[in-house]
């Protein structure tokens, strides 16, 4: 080899090291700019879901003022949903370009699935004063669809015949047929609206074409037929589009629907589609907000009342859940992590509600911080957040989140998470109190014992500790000092809570987390069950007598107080007493 050729070579590969090392410099652009893209998505998403939620917590407030308008309401609550689903769909635009968007297939009534899906948005249709009519031949036939994918189509180009049909004598049309084998389902939406261009028409479906939308005077995003036509084929179907200026428009849509017309990856062979999906998801609230009469909760006394706080960082969203809340809990509220910390040192509180996107301090950053506290560990904390992944929610979970709730969620989902919260409480609360019934009960026969604390009891993956733990040790010295001042009617939760060297927001959460009780509630609880040990022993006492030596000032309030906890009057139950051989 000769030093020209030897040149020759090295130029030529030196030109190829050039052009490899530009491409994977631009390749290594392209994902850079698509892992930013995919950052944008999700704060979007974030920032969108969140007016949602105030949306739907609004009507969940209008339909409790005015309720004659629950089939208004239930509409509303539907398109809430659906518009979820849509933001979800800008998600599902970029896992499309990157190739991650997938089918899942289930057995269901296809036709009565697409009339229920079309009736949703029906109303739209009466706002913009068109005629819109569903025809589906046959009625119902079984098939394999994947409803998600679905009715991103079909509302895609029913919404889009809505935006460019003038409204009076506007007419939408949605007809659904199968082919003669009953394997395809063909479905054409027509409408008599402004119809689109020929020069148009080759720009149809790509992304972010803008059609008319300034003309309409109307919005868009640009994304929904080229989404609709990548869900098609992603079905292995087709979709065609035939329009003149003035007349209108017909889209055609082709999917295949029986089973071997898809990979065994795509079929779901559990599940079964369900027709009334869509409308299932606002009946829970129909049903809760259709009850005339207020619930007992509403009037909890001040001390049992539930506590919690709210901390969220949208002005807005946060009105309403303390609105909407208020009547059942005592609610305060903060606007970020940090505030929400000192709200927590100053407050006695029974459970925190917080965003997870926030600024200064996020939810769980909160989190962390909360749970790593041993004055407060015990509060239970529920995020709220737009984060829907399966490893944002294990994060949550895994630094001591007792629940997930993502936006937008329905105030019913929500409660049922405090409820279930409230419940595993008062589970705690009866059995502390049976235990101690018992213990003091004893205490009648043998005036010197003292009542033992109940166990409280470890994870079931832990060990049995073999000495009495922290928590219990706790439950003693606070019942050794109430008993220590059964008789002073000045002993409060202040003074208890500075014999138990913690403050009064410590104790709250640590006797509410151990026993289900307030500071308050446990210092009477005590008060009333040795009440009941003294009558034991001494039916012949007045009651009077019997109220001083537990500590009230009061006899008239200590028989109010009796008579709650036990179901009688302290002169019934002496008289009960004094019957008995």
């Amino acid at each position: 080899m000769n030093l020209q050729t030897l040149i020759i070579i090295i130029i030529i590969a030196a030109i190829g090291l050039f052009f490899l090392g530009r491409e994977l410099f631009q390749r290594g652009v392209r994902m850079r700019n698509r892992l930013q893209m995919s950052a944008i998505y999700t704060n979007i998403t974030h920032e969108l879901l969140t007016p949602l939620t105030v949306i739907s917590a609004s009507v969940d407030r209008l339909r409790e003022q005015e309720p004659a308008h629950s089939q208004d309401y239930d509409l509303m609550q539907l398109n809430i949903e659906r518009m979820v689903r849509l933001l979800q769909q800008i998600l599902e635009t970029s896992k499309s370009q990157s190739g991650e968007l997938k089918l899942l297939v289930a057995q269901g009534d296809v036709m009565q699935y697409i009339q229920q899906t079309a009736l949703c948005i029906e109303p739209l249709m009466a706002k913009n004063g068109l005629d819109f009519t569903i025809q589906c031949t046959p009625q119902s036939m079984m098939g394999w669809i994947d409803t998600d994918k679905l009715d991103k189509i079909i509302y895609n180009l029913l919404s889009n015949a809505a935006k460019y049909t003038p409204s009076g004598a506007g007419k939408v049309r949605l007809q659904v047929n199968t082919n003669a084998r009953y394997d395809h389902i063909i479905i054409k939406v027509r409408d008599n609206g402004i119809g689109i261009p020929h020069e148009k028409m080759k720009k149809l479906f790509h992304r972010f074409y803008d059609g008319d939308y300034r003309r309409q005077q109307t919005i868009g995003t640009g994304l929904g037929l080229a989404l609709t036509r990548e869900l098609v084929y992603l079905h292995g179907g087709d979709i065609e589009c035939e329009s003149t200026e003035g007349v209108g428009t017909t889209f055609t849509v082709t999917l295949p629907i029986s089973k071997d017309a898809f990979s065994a990856s795509q079929i779901d062979e559990q599940s079964k589609v369900d027709i009334n999906t869509a409308r299932s998801a606002i009946l829970d609230i129909a049903r809760r907000m259709s009850d005339s009469e207020p619930e007992e909760s509403t009037t909890l006394v001040e001390d049992d009342a539930y506590k919690l706080l709210i901390v969220e960082d949208n002005i807005e969203l946060l009105m309403l859940m303390q609105q909407l809340l208020g009547p059942k809990y005592r609610v305060k509220t903060a606007t970020n992590g940090k505030e929400a910390i000192e709200v927590i040192e100053q407050e006695e509180l029974d459970i925190i509600i917080s965003d997870v996107m926030m600024p200064v301090m996020d939810g769980l950053e909160l989190t962390r911080h909360v749970k790593a506290d041993p004055n407060y560990q015990h509060l239970p904390i529920i995020l709220l957040t737009a984060k829907t992944q399966d490893e944002d929610r294990n994060e949550a979970l895994q630094i001591g989140a007792d629940s997930y709730v993502t936006k937008p969620f329905k105030l019913s989902d929500l409660e049922l998470r405090i409820n279930n919260i409230v419940e595993n409480r008062n589970r705690v609360k009866e059995e502390f109190l049976n235990h101690m019934t018992e213990e003091l009960t004893a205490r009648a026969v043998d005036p010197q014992s003292q009542p033992e604390i109940p166990p409280v009891t470890a994870p079931a993956e832990q060990a049995a500790p073999s000495g009495p733990t922290a928590d219990e040790l706790f439950l003693k010295r606070a019942v050794d000092c109430i008993y220590a001042h059964i008789d002073d009617s000045d002993y409060d939760r202040d003074t208890f809570a500075s014999d138990m060297g913690a403050s009064a927001s410590t104790l709250y959460n640590k006797l509410r987390a151990l026993t289900g009780l307030s500071v308050s509630s446990f210092i009477r609880d005590i008060r009333m069950k040795e009440a009941m040990r003294i009558a034991q022993r001494q039916p012949d006492i007045r009651i009077s007598d019997l109220a001083y030596k537990v500590g009230f000032k009061d006899p008239k309030y200590f028989s109010t107080c009796f008579k709650k906890e036990f179901g009688m009057q302290p002169t019934e139950y002496i008289e009960h007493l004094s019957k008995d051989p």
